[in-house]
């Protein structure tokens, strides 16, 4: 195996961290067979993501931090992705450490995250309780999806909030939604991710029980209005902006590791190699044209997203519309170009040893399962696209 680069560059800048992430990918492709049997980052893997500048991608310039545009941050989750899509699930995950801070008051952000490479993880939809109680919050509950369990510095929980047993309502009548935020020696961890695919992402339940959760070592906030100013911190779909690097990279990788395998496998009937193979050859077009369409239509709807953002516009029906489907698009599509080679190997695709295909097959299938990868999040488009209401997020995510 070849050593870790160490040539990377100084990460202040989106740019530099690109750099970075294109540099240790091949090296990450060599260590996720050793990723995915740890079910989770090893600490080697952990140090030089950690050093690629990926976890501070978001953090703002008023902080000294590179805050990466919504395109340039797709690019470097994509170019990890393609390494190890684990990799860059847990790097996609843990950088919202910066979204999180424009949301909180200065100080409490800057002593929540005291280092811009603090690194985030949890849960945020509302399956907690947070009791008010004194100026504190109690708070109960369970959660799932804590990607990154093992590497991760501070852990959010969304809860309902209540008082005196009763729910708590918004002005707007709506139920009050807040994420907590506290270190990860706060929470109980439950080593729960035996999966299909992701394995390395160590994406474990986590809970706490009564427990009164107070500034300065802990806080609570709502995603309704920011705090800091600056253009990633403006909704719509504030998170979710970066998350479509990751199958993008995903499938990339698959169709890097299939022209690989053909590089060096022959027809043993006919003596010919395999690339030479009209079916063999027709595939990778595909494949190609799947990828290359997916990739296109991400990057047009984010740069149209945020050139309205640049311009103080409020974003079109038709932009939110496109941000959101070029999403969804890049998860379905990296699991059917994951597929369509895995068929195309034929019987060598079943050994893992033999190719990554099964690995990227499984891996793009577990993250169609995340809502933004499934198909029922259409339903919320369609209903910004029709013009009425409806239960899904689309206030918040749309």
């Amino acid at each position: 195996m070849k050593e870790q680069p160490k040539d990377l560059a100084l990460p202040n800048s989106a740019q530099d961290i690109l750099s970075n992430a294109k540099k240790i990918a091949p090296w990450l492709t060599q260590k996720s067979d050793e990723i995915e049997q740890a079910r989770r980052l090893p600490n080697d893997v952990v140090d030089i993501v950690k050093k690629t500048g990926v976890f501070r991608m978001n953090m703002p310039t008023s902080w000294s931090g590179p805050q990466a545009t919504s395109p340039e941050q797709v690019e470097i989750i994509e170019s990890l992705s393609i390494g190890d899509a684990s990799v860059g699930w847990c790097a996609m995950i843990g950088s919202d450490s910066g979204i999180y801070s424009g949301y909180l008051d200065d100080q409490i952000a800057r002593d929540l995250y005291p280092s811009l490479d603090t690194i985030q993880a949890g849960w945020i939809y509302p399956v907690g309780m947070a009791e008010e109680v004194d100026g504190a919050y109690k708070v109960s509950g369970n959660w799932h999806y804590l990607s990154g369990s093992t590497h991760t510095d501070m852990v959010a929980a969304g809860c309902r909030v209540f008082k005196d047993g009763e729910p708590v309502f918004d002005s707007d009548g709506t139920p009050e939604w807040r994420i907590i935020l506290a270190p990860v020696d706060h929470w109980q961890i439950t080593d729960d991710w035996h999966t299909t695919g992701l394995k390395g992402s160590a994406s474990n339940a986590y809970s706490t029980v009564s427990r009164y959760l107070v500034a300065p070592r802990t806080h609570s906030f709502s995603f309704k209005t920011p705090v800091r100013e600056g253009l990633l911190w403006q909704k719509p779909d504030t998170l979710l902006r970066n998350m479509s690097g990751v199958p993008l990279g995903a499938a990339r990788g698959a169709i890097n590791d299939f022209k690989d395998i053909m590089d060096g496998k022959y027809n043993m009937l006919r003596g010919t190699p395999y690339k030479g193979v009209p079916r063999i050859q027709s595939s990778i077009a595909e494949a190609e044209m799947k990828l290359s369409g997916a990739r296109s239509y991400v990057y047009d709807a984010l740069g149209s997203q945020w050139r309205c953002l640049e311009d103080g516009i409020e974003p079109s029906v038709t932009v939110r519309k496109d941000v959101w489907l070029s999403r969804l698009n890049a998860f379905q599509t990296a699991r059917d170009v994951s597929r369509l080679l895995y068929d195309a190997l034929g019987g060598d695709a079943i050994y893992t040893r033999k190719s990554r295909l099964d690995r990227a097959m499984r891996d793009t299938e577990t993250m169609c399962q995340h809502w933004v990868g499934q198909k029922v999040s259409m339903e919320s488009v369609g209903e910004m696209l029709f013009d009425v209401d409806g239960p899904g997020p689309r206030s918040i995510m749309l």
